[in-house]
Protein backbone atom coordinates (compact mmCIF):
# COMPACT_ATOMS: atom_id res chain seq x y z
CA UNK A 1 0.00 0.00 0.00
CA UNK A 2 1.53 3.53 -0.45
CA UNK A 3 1.83 5.57 2.42
CA UNK A 4 1.32 8.66 0.25
CA UNK A 5 -3.06 8.00 -0.42
CA UNK A 6 -4.98 10.23 1.78
CA UNK A 7 -8.34 8.11 3.14
CA UNK A 8 -11.45 9.43 2.94
CA UNK A 9 -13.85 9.68 5.58
CA UNK A 10 -15.33 6.41 6.72
CA UNK A 11 -17.98 5.39 9.75
CA UNK A 12 -16.69 2.69 11.26
CA UNK A 13 -19.79 1.49 13.29
CA UNK A 14 -22.46 1.15 10.41
CA UNK A 15 -24.10 -2.03 11.13
CA UNK A 16 -25.74 -2.77 7.60
CA UNK A 17 -26.36 -6.34 6.71
CA UNK A 18 -26.03 -7.76 10.05
CA UNK A 19 -27.55 -10.65 11.46
CA UNK A 20 -30.72 -9.34 13.96
CA UNK A 21 -30.09 -12.22 16.29
CA UNK A 22 -26.78 -10.42 17.66
CA UNK A 23 -27.34 -8.61 20.34
CA UNK A 24 -24.35 -6.11 20.13
CA UNK A 25 -23.15 -4.33 23.62
CA UNK A 26 -22.42 -0.97 22.21
CA UNK A 27 -21.67 1.35 18.70
CA UNK A 28 -18.19 1.95 17.72
CA UNK A 29 -17.35 5.26 16.85
CA UNK A 30 -15.84 7.55 13.49
CA UNK A 31 -12.14 7.48 12.56
CA UNK A 32 -11.47 9.94 10.46
CA UNK A 33 -9.58 10.09 7.49
CA UNK A 34 -9.98 6.25 6.69
CA UNK A 35 -11.12 4.04 3.73
CA UNK A 36 -14.02 2.07 3.34
CA UNK A 37 -13.64 -1.63 4.62
CA UNK A 38 -15.57 -4.83 3.93
CA UNK A 39 -15.08 -5.60 7.43
CA UNK A 40 -17.02 -3.54 9.86
CA UNK A 41 -16.30 -2.77 13.24
CA UNK A 42 -19.80 -3.44 15.01
CA UNK A 43 -19.24 -3.00 18.64
CA UNK A 44 -16.67 -1.63 21.46
CA UNK A 45 -17.34 -3.84 24.80
CA UNK A 46 -16.22 -2.32 27.74
CA UNK A 47 -13.71 -4.28 29.90
CA UNK A 48 -14.16 -3.46 33.75
CA UNK A 49 -11.62 -2.25 36.16
CA UNK A 50 -8.40 -0.69 35.03
CA UNK A 51 -7.88 0.87 31.16
CA UNK A 52 -6.49 -1.73 28.92
CA UNK A 53 -2.67 -0.64 28.94
CA UNK A 54 -1.16 -4.01 29.14
CA UNK A 55 -2.48 -7.11 27.20
CA UNK A 56 -0.94 -10.18 25.25
CA UNK A 57 -2.44 -12.79 23.16
CA UNK A 58 -6.09 -13.66 22.50
CA UNK A 59 -7.97 -16.70 21.83
CA UNK A 60 -11.90 -18.05 20.69
CA UNK A 61 -13.61 -21.33 21.43
CA UNK A 62 -16.39 -21.26 18.78
CA UNK A 63 -18.03 -24.39 20.60
CA UNK A 64 -18.13 -22.57 23.48
CA UNK A 65 -18.72 -19.38 22.20
CA UNK A 66 -16.35 -17.47 25.07
CA UNK A 67 -13.26 -15.25 23.85
CA UNK A 68 -10.61 -14.86 26.55
CA UNK A 69 -7.96 -11.92 26.40
CA UNK A 70 -5.35 -12.42 28.35
CA UNK A 71 -5.28 -9.11 30.19
CA UNK A 72 -2.24 -8.04 32.40
CA UNK A 73 -3.54 -4.95 33.61
CA UNK A 74 -6.28 -6.91 35.34
CA UNK A 75 -4.29 -9.48 36.33
CA UNK A 76 -6.77 -12.16 34.72
CA UNK A 77 -8.37 -13.67 31.77
CA UNK A 78 -11.06 -11.75 30.65
CA UNK A 79 -13.87 -13.79 29.11
CA UNK A 80 -16.73 -12.48 26.56
CA UNK A 81 -19.41 -14.00 25.54
CA UNK A 82 -19.33 -14.53 21.69
CA UNK A 83 -22.93 -15.41 21.26
CA UNK A 84 -24.25 -12.14 23.27
CA UNK A 85 -21.06 -9.94 23.04
CA UNK A 86 -21.13 -8.95 26.71
CA UNK A 87 -18.41 -9.62 29.49
CA UNK A 88 -18.70 -12.39 31.82
CA UNK A 89 -15.95 -12.02 34.15
CA UNK A 90 -12.15 -12.17 34.63
CA UNK A 91 -10.21 -15.25 35.84
CA UNK A 92 -7.91 -13.73 38.74
CA UNK A 93 -4.73 -15.04 40.28
CA UNK A 94 -2.12 -14.10 37.75
CA UNK A 95 1.21 -12.07 38.51
CA UNK A 96 -0.62 -8.85 36.55
CA UNK A 97 1.55 -5.76 34.71
CA UNK A 98 4.54 -5.32 36.28
CA UNK A 99 5.28 -1.59 36.25
CA UNK A 100 8.95 -0.59 35.48
CA UNK A 101 10.49 3.40 37.87
CA UNK A 102 10.16 4.81 33.74
CA UNK A 103 6.68 4.10 34.06
CA UNK A 104 7.29 1.13 31.47
CA UNK A 105 5.83 -1.90 31.07
CA UNK A 106 7.91 -4.75 32.08
CA UNK A 107 6.97 -7.43 29.38
CA UNK A 108 9.48 -9.90 30.46
CA UNK A 109 7.89 -10.52 33.80
CA UNK A 110 4.42 -9.57 33.72
CA UNK A 111 1.21 -12.20 33.04
CA UNK A 112 -0.78 -13.32 31.92
CA UNK A 113 0.79 -13.86 28.53
CA UNK A 114 -0.74 -17.08 26.10
CA UNK A 115 -4.03 -18.27 26.63
CA UNK A 116 -5.44 -21.73 24.70
CA UNK A 117 -8.11 -23.58 25.32
CA UNK A 118 -10.03 -26.99 24.87
CA UNK A 119 -13.10 -28.21 26.18
CA UNK A 120 -13.26 -26.91 29.82
CA UNK A 121 -9.64 -26.54 30.09
CA UNK A 122 -7.67 -23.35 29.75
CA UNK A 123 -3.96 -22.82 29.42
CA UNK A 124 -2.06 -19.70 30.02
CA UNK A 125 1.29 -18.56 30.66
CA UNK A 126 1.85 -16.19 33.51
CA UNK A 127 4.67 -13.99 34.52
CA UNK A 128 6.37 -16.17 37.09
CA UNK A 129 7.65 -18.51 34.24
CA UNK A 130 4.55 -20.71 35.07
CA UNK A 131 1.72 -22.25 33.46
CA UNK A 132 -1.94 -21.96 34.92
CA UNK A 133 -4.15 -24.73 34.43
CA UNK A 134 -7.78 -23.56 34.97
CA UNK A 135 -11.28 -25.21 34.84
CA UNK A 136 -13.53 -22.91 33.02
CA UNK A 137 -16.63 -24.91 34.72
CA UNK A 138 -15.22 -24.51 37.88
CA UNK A 139 -16.57 -21.63 39.03
CA UNK A 140 -15.31 -21.14 42.71
CA UNK A 141 -11.56 -22.50 42.48
CA UNK A 142 -10.82 -22.60 38.28
CA UNK A 143 -6.97 -22.36 38.59
CA UNK A 144 -6.28 -26.73 39.08
CA UNK A 145 -2.52 -25.87 38.82
CA UNK A 146 0.42 -23.76 38.34
CA UNK A 147 3.45 -25.35 36.76
CA UNK A 148 6.59 -24.02 36.92
CA UNK A 149 8.84 -24.25 34.05
CA UNK A 150 12.65 -23.41 35.52
CA UNK A 151 12.43 -19.73 34.23
CA UNK A 152 12.93 -16.07 35.85
CA UNK A 153 10.64 -14.70 32.87
CA UNK A 154 7.13 -15.02 31.89
CA UNK A 155 5.97 -18.47 30.16
CA UNK A 156 4.74 -16.51 27.20
CA UNK A 157 2.75 -18.07 24.00
CA UNK A 158 1.55 -21.43 23.58
CA UNK A 159 -1.07 -23.96 21.61
CA UNK A 160 -2.79 -26.98 21.88
CA UNK A 161 -3.02 -30.31 20.10
CA UNK A 162 -6.95 -30.23 18.05
CA UNK A 163 -7.26 -33.12 20.72
CA UNK A 164 -6.16 -31.61 23.93
CA UNK A 165 -3.36 -34.25 24.48
CA UNK A 166 -0.34 -31.79 24.33
CA UNK A 167 0.82 -28.19 25.38
CA UNK A 168 3.78 -26.21 23.45
CA UNK A 169 4.46 -22.94 25.06
CA UNK A 170 7.77 -20.79 24.91
CA UNK A 171 9.82 -18.57 27.60
CA UNK A 172 10.50 -16.13 25.55
CA UNK A 173 12.85 -13.80 27.95
CA UNK A 174 14.92 -16.45 29.00
CA UNK A 175 18.70 -16.63 27.85
CA UNK A 176 18.75 -19.15 26.32
CA UNK A 177 15.34 -19.23 25.07
CA UNK A 178 13.42 -22.88 25.14
CA UNK A 179 9.83 -24.11 24.75
CA UNK A 180 8.31 -26.60 27.11
CA UNK A 181 6.45 -29.32 25.74
CA UNK A 182 3.25 -30.90 28.24
CA UNK A 183 0.68 -33.51 28.43
CA UNK A 184 -2.68 -32.07 27.80
CA UNK A 185 -5.74 -33.07 29.84
CA UNK A 186 -7.87 -33.59 26.87
CA UNK A 187 -11.14 -34.24 27.36
CA UNK A 188 -10.52 -35.37 31.14
CA UNK A 189 -12.94 -34.01 33.85
CA UNK A 190 -9.78 -33.84 35.62
CA UNK A 191 -6.23 -32.56 35.74
CA UNK A 192 -2.73 -34.24 35.16
CA UNK A 193 -0.58 -32.05 33.11
CA UNK A 194 3.06 -32.32 33.82
CA UNK A 195 5.91 -31.37 31.89
CA UNK A 196 7.57 -34.12 28.85
CA UNK A 197 10.57 -32.12 27.71
CA UNK A 198 12.40 -28.99 27.75
CA UNK A 199 13.31 -27.72 24.05
CA UNK A 200 16.43 -25.61 23.57
CA UNK A 201 17.45 -24.97 19.72
CA UNK A 202 21.27 -25.50 18.82
CA UNK A 203 23.51 -22.61 19.69
CA UNK A 204 25.01 -22.32 16.20
CA UNK A 205 21.34 -21.09 15.38
CA UNK A 206 20.04 -19.27 18.42
CA UNK A 207 23.46 -18.39 20.31
CA UNK A 208 23.58 -17.59 23.95
CA UNK A 209 24.44 -14.18 25.10
CA UNK A 210 22.09 -12.55 22.10
CA UNK A 211 19.02 -12.24 24.04
CA UNK A 212 17.33 -14.32 20.85
CA UNK A 213 13.70 -15.28 21.59
CA UNK A 214 10.97 -17.69 21.17
CA UNK A 215 7.53 -16.34 20.16
CA UNK A 216 4.21 -17.85 19.12
CA UNK A 217 3.43 -21.24 18.47
CA UNK A 218 0.68 -22.84 16.26
CA UNK A 219 -0.68 -26.42 16.07
CA UNK A 220 -1.37 -27.69 12.75
CA UNK A 221 -4.05 -30.59 12.67
CA UNK A 222 -2.78 -31.29 8.83
CA UNK A 223 1.11 -32.21 9.29
CA UNK A 224 0.68 -32.58 12.81
CA UNK A 225 3.54 -31.12 13.90
CA UNK A 226 3.95 -27.55 16.12
CA UNK A 227 5.38 -24.37 14.15
CA UNK A 228 6.95 -22.02 16.63
CA UNK A 229 7.93 -18.26 15.58
CA UNK A 230 11.97 -17.77 16.04
CA UNK A 231 12.42 -13.74 15.35
CA UNK A 232 15.62 -13.88 14.55
CA UNK A 233 18.61 -16.90 13.77
CA UNK A 234 22.27 -16.91 13.00
CA UNK A 235 23.34 -17.21 9.55
CA UNK A 236 20.24 -16.10 7.97
CA UNK A 237 21.58 -15.26 5.39
CA UNK A 238 24.88 -16.15 5.72
CA UNK A 239 27.53 -13.52 7.50
CA UNK A 240 23.98 -11.47 8.88
CA UNK A 241 24.27 -9.76 12.27
CA UNK A 242 21.97 -11.31 14.36
CA UNK A 243 23.07 -9.30 17.96
CA UNK A 244 21.48 -5.97 18.78
CA UNK A 245 24.17 -3.87 19.18
CA UNK A 246 24.58 0.26 19.50
CA UNK A 247 26.55 0.41 16.27
CA UNK A 248 24.83 -2.24 14.46
CA UNK A 249 21.22 -2.86 13.40
CA UNK A 250 20.00 -6.68 13.30
CA UNK A 251 19.67 -7.77 9.40
CA UNK A 252 19.24 -11.54 10.25
CA UNK A 253 15.99 -12.88 9.19
CA UNK A 254 13.75 -15.50 11.64
CA UNK A 255 12.96 -18.81 11.46
CA UNK A 256 10.39 -21.77 12.26
CA UNK A 257 10.66 -24.42 15.03
CA UNK A 258 8.69 -27.65 13.77
CA UNK A 259 8.40 -29.84 16.54
CA UNK A 260 6.46 -33.21 16.65
CA UNK A 261 5.10 -33.56 19.64
CA UNK A 262 5.64 -37.60 19.86
CA UNK A 263 9.03 -37.53 19.01
CA UNK A 264 10.03 -34.58 20.44
CA UNK A 265 13.41 -33.36 19.80
CA UNK A 266 15.19 -31.45 23.59
CA UNK A 267 18.17 -29.85 21.31
CA UNK A 268 16.88 -29.60 17.61
CA UNK A 269 19.09 -28.51 14.58
CA UNK A 270 18.17 -27.29 11.07
CA UNK A 271 15.54 -28.68 9.21
CA UNK A 272 15.23 -32.88 8.82
CA UNK A 273 13.12 -33.03 5.93
CA UNK A 274 13.01 -37.02 6.94
CA UNK A 275 11.69 -36.65 10.33
CA UNK A 276 10.02 -33.38 9.49
CA UNK A 277 11.18 -31.05 12.16
CA UNK A 278 13.98 -28.87 13.00
CA UNK A 279 14.17 -24.82 12.17
CA UNK A 280 13.03 -24.03 8.73
CA UNK A 281 14.90 -20.44 7.66
CA UNK A 282 12.55 -17.90 6.62
CA UNK A 283 12.93 -15.22 3.66
CA UNK A 284 12.04 -11.49 4.17
CA UNK A 285 10.56 -12.31 7.73
CA UNK A 286 11.44 -11.58 11.50
CA UNK A 287 8.12 -13.79 12.80
CA UNK A 288 6.04 -12.73 16.27
CA UNK A 289 2.47 -14.27 15.62
CA UNK A 290 1.72 -17.86 13.80
CA UNK A 291 -1.30 -19.24 12.92
CA UNK A 292 -2.31 -22.53 10.99
CA UNK A 293 -4.53 -22.43 7.96
CA UNK A 294 -5.58 -24.65 5.01
CA UNK A 295 -3.91 -27.39 3.42
CA UNK A 296 -0.68 -27.17 5.96
CA UNK A 297 -0.33 -23.62 5.28
CA UNK A 298 1.31 -21.60 8.05
CA UNK A 299 0.93 -18.12 8.49
CA UNK A 300 3.54 -15.91 10.55
CA UNK A 301 3.51 -12.20 11.83
CA UNK A 302 6.95 -10.56 10.56
CA UNK A 303 7.88 -7.77 11.83
CA UNK A 304 10.24 -4.37 11.52
CA UNK A 305 10.76 -4.49 14.98
CA UNK A 306 13.01 -7.77 14.55
CA UNK A 307 14.48 -6.87 11.35
CA UNK A 308 13.71 -3.43 9.54
CA UNK A 309 14.37 -4.72 6.43
CA UNK A 310 11.27 -7.09 6.79
CA UNK A 311 8.18 -5.37 4.97
CA UNK A 312 5.75 -8.55 4.40
CA UNK A 313 3.95 -11.09 5.85
CA UNK A 314 4.31 -15.13 5.24
CA UNK A 315 2.76 -18.43 4.66
CA UNK A 316 4.74 -21.48 4.91
CA UNK A 317 3.46 -24.95 3.64
CA UNK A 318 4.25 -27.51 6.31
CA UNK A 319 4.37 -30.48 3.38
CA UNK A 320 6.86 -28.91 0.87
CA UNK A 321 8.64 -26.26 3.59
CA UNK A 322 7.30 -23.70 0.07
CA UNK A 323 7.23 -19.80 1.03
CA UNK A 324 5.08 -17.10 -0.24
CA UNK A 325 5.63 -13.17 0.77
CA UNK A 326 2.39 -11.10 1.27
CA UNK A 327 3.22 -7.47 0.59
CA UNK A 328 1.45 -4.59 1.70
CA UNK A 329 1.50 -5.40 5.47
CA UNK A 330 3.93 -6.03 8.47
CA UNK A 331 4.06 -5.38 12.47
CA UNK A 332 2.31 -7.98 13.11
CA UNK A 333 2.55 -9.96 16.79
CA UNK A 334 -0.44 -12.19 16.82
CA UNK A 335 -2.03 -13.88 13.95
CA UNK A 336 -5.68 -16.06 13.62
CA UNK A 337 -7.28 -18.02 10.91
CA UNK A 338 -10.31 -17.91 11.22
CA UNK A 339 -11.72 -21.20 9.04
CA UNK A 340 -15.51 -19.47 8.80
CA UNK A 341 -14.41 -17.46 6.60
CA UNK A 342 -11.73 -18.90 5.35
CA UNK A 343 -9.48 -15.31 6.08
CA UNK A 344 -6.49 -14.55 8.62
CA UNK A 345 -6.47 -11.58 10.63
CA UNK A 346 -3.15 -10.17 11.89
CA UNK A 347 -2.70 -7.68 14.90
CA UNK A 348 -0.12 -5.29 12.57
CA UNK A 349 -1.22 -2.27 15.48
CA UNK A 350 2.93 -1.27 15.48
CA UNK A 351 2.70 -0.69 11.60
CA UNK A 352 3.17 2.78 10.00
CA UNK A 353 1.79 5.09 9.30
CA UNK A 354 -1.64 3.25 9.94
CA UNK A 355 -2.13 0.88 12.33
CA UNK A 356 -3.88 -1.77 10.96
CA UNK A 357 -5.67 -4.97 11.45
CA UNK A 358 -4.38 -6.84 8.57
CA UNK A 359 -7.40 -8.87 6.28
CA UNK A 360 -5.98 -11.97 4.36
CA UNK A 361 -7.29 -14.51 2.09
CA UNK A 362 -6.34 -18.42 2.19
CA UNK A 363 -5.20 -17.86 -1.10
CA UNK A 364 -2.69 -15.44 0.76
CA UNK A 365 -3.12 -12.04 -1.00
CA UNK A 366 -4.18 -9.17 1.10
CA UNK A 367 -7.35 -7.85 1.42
CA UNK A 368 -7.69 -4.99 3.29
CA UNK A 369 -6.29 -3.39 6.62
CA UNK A 370 -8.66 -1.75 8.78
CA UNK A 371 -7.32 0.99 11.04
CA UNK A 372 -6.89 0.30 14.52
CA UNK A 373 -5.20 1.52 17.69
CA UNK A 374 -1.42 2.26 18.11
CA UNK A 375 0.14 -1.31 19.48
CA UNK A 376 -3.13 -2.98 19.55
CA UNK A 377 -1.19 -6.53 18.62
CA UNK A 378 -3.58 -8.78 19.50
CA UNK A 379 -6.78 -10.78 17.72
CA UNK A 380 -8.71 -13.72 17.35
CA UNK A 381 -11.85 -14.98 15.33
CA UNK A 382 -15.04 -16.77 16.70
CA UNK A 383 -15.78 -19.28 13.20
CA UNK A 384 -19.23 -20.09 14.08
CA UNK A 385 -20.24 -16.18 13.85
CA UNK A 386 -17.53 -15.26 11.47
CA UNK A 387 -17.12 -12.44 14.12
CA UNK A 388 -13.24 -10.75 14.96
CA UNK A 389 -12.37 -9.49 18.21
CA UNK A 390 -9.47 -7.04 18.63
CA UNK A 391 -8.62 -5.25 21.97
CA UNK A 392 -8.38 -1.51 21.36
CA UNK A 393 -5.11 0.22 23.79
CA UNK A 394 -5.93 3.13 26.21
CA UNK A 395 -4.46 6.50 25.23
CA UNK A 396 -1.39 7.24 26.34
CA UNK A 397 -2.43 10.00 27.90
CA UNK A 398 -4.41 8.09 30.63
CA UNK A 399 -1.96 5.49 30.95
CA UNK A 400 1.46 6.54 29.84
CA UNK A 401 4.46 5.20 27.22
CA UNK A 402 3.88 2.20 25.68
CA UNK A 403 -0.61 2.73 24.94
CA UNK A 404 -1.97 4.03 21.77
CA UNK A 405 -1.29 7.71 20.69
CA UNK A 406 -3.74 7.83 18.24
CA UNK A 407 -7.60 8.32 18.49
CA UNK A 408 -7.91 5.71 16.53
CA UNK A 409 -8.98 3.90 19.86
CA UNK A 410 -10.94 6.41 21.68
CA UNK A 411 -12.66 6.86 18.28
CA UNK A 412 -13.80 3.11 18.16
CA UNK A 413 -14.33 2.37 22.01
CA UNK A 414 -15.93 6.33 22.49
CA UNK A 415 -13.48 6.76 25.78
CA UNK A 416 -9.75 6.42 26.40
CA UNK A 417 -9.61 3.50 28.50
CA UNK A 418 -9.18 1.02 25.80
CA UNK A 419 -12.05 -1.63 24.65
CA UNK A 420 -12.61 -4.97 22.74
CA UNK A 421 -13.52 -3.95 18.98
CA UNK A 422 -15.65 -6.71 17.55
CA UNK A 423 -15.68 -6.79 13.76
CA UNK A 424 -17.85 -8.50 11.79
CA UNK A 425 -16.06 -10.61 8.21
CA UNK A 426 -16.80 -8.45 4.71
CA UNK A 427 -17.44 -12.10 3.06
Amino acid sequence: MSRNIKWPLYIAGALCGLAPSLAFAGTCGVIANTAPTKTKCVTAIDIPGNPLRSYDISWVDSKRGEYFLADRSNKGIDVIDTKTLKFKRTIGGFVGAIIKPNNTVDNQHSGPDGVVTHGRWLYAGDGDSTLKVIDLDDAKEPIKASIATGGKTRLDELDVTSDGKFILAANNAEDPTYATLFSGNGDAATNSVKIIAKITIQDSIVPKGAELSLEQPAWDPATKRFYTSIPVIANNPPGCNYKEEKDKEVTCDGGVLVTDPLNPDANPGLYDPVKRSGVIQLHDCGPNGASAGPNGNILFGCTEANNKKNKTTLTLNGFTTHQVNIGGIVSSDEVFYNKGDQRYYTGSGRMKPVPALGVIGADNLLIEIVPISTGSHSVAADSARNLIFVPQSAAVSVVGPGADTSTNGESICGHKNGCIAVYKSGK
